[in-house]
């Protein structure tokens, strides 16, 4: 199996990613190093006062606590790199799938249903839903009964009460959740599709672009289609 290069893998895959500028450090301190600062304190003591025993076995253990933490910041550097990589190719798996979000809107599309749910805390006695188009005119109502805790998806067919489909474009979608004699409204989630995916710098901070909403946050999608 070749070695993954994480400098071109986003490239290779079609997405985007933020440049991180790489800071080097020029006053590293290398073995070879030490060892010629212990040669040259050794020469250059004080005869009348040398230094004990404990007191070079005291640097000797700095150096080789401080040599050890930086060969595990090497592994996790080299681990880091692997993980980027891994997660920039499950990234390029979402480009051309469908996501469902939180929105208040949904896009219906020719010949398309448009998909959307509700999000329900606690189980509800009746939910209403109420589509309005662009001019805030009723265009859809429909009934979804009695329903459990968690998300309930529903469909509409782009068609008003006549039966009349209806033009593309964005819709606004409402939910009614009815418990007992209490109305409230409900969170409402809508289906869009991946256009596009943004890695940030560490590979840190992934956000979609998705049509008809621009870019978001990908701890903001609920379900992958």
């Amino acid at each position: 199996m070749s070695e993954i290069d994480s400098n071109n893998i986003f490239t290779q895959l079609g997405l985007n990613r933020k440049v991180e500028t790489e800071q080097r450090a020029n006053d590293e301190l290398g073995q070879a190093e030490f060892l010629e600062l212990m040669t040259a304190q050794l020469r250059f003591q004080d005869p009348l006062q040398p230094m004990e025993n404990g007191d070079f076995l005291g640097q000797m253990a700095q150096f080789g606590t401080v040599s050890g933490i930086n060969d595990l910041n090497t592994t996790f550097n080299n681990m880091s790199a692997s993980f980027q990589s891994n997660q920039a190719l499950q990234a390029s798996t979402l480009v051309g799938r469908r996501v469902l979000v939180p929105a208040s809107s949904g896009f219906l599309t020719d010949g398309q249903s448009m998909t959307a749910a509700v999000d329900l805390e606690q189980p509800a006695s009746r939910i209403v839903i109420s589509i309005q188009n662009g001019a805030g005119q009723l265009v859809h109502r429909e009934e979804l009964g009695a329903q459990q805790a968690g998300l309930v998806e529903f469909a509409w067919n782009g068609e008003d009460a006549g039966g009349n489909r209806l033009a593309s474009g964005e819709y606004r979608i409402a939910a009614e959740v009815y418990r007992g004699d209490a109305v409230t409204s409900g969170s409402t989630y809508t289906v869009v599709d991946v256009e596009s995916v943004t890695l940030g710098v560490g590979g840190q901070d992934l956000t979609l672009g998705v049509s008809g909403l621009g870019d978001i946050d990908m701890g903001q999608v609920r379900k992958i289609m």
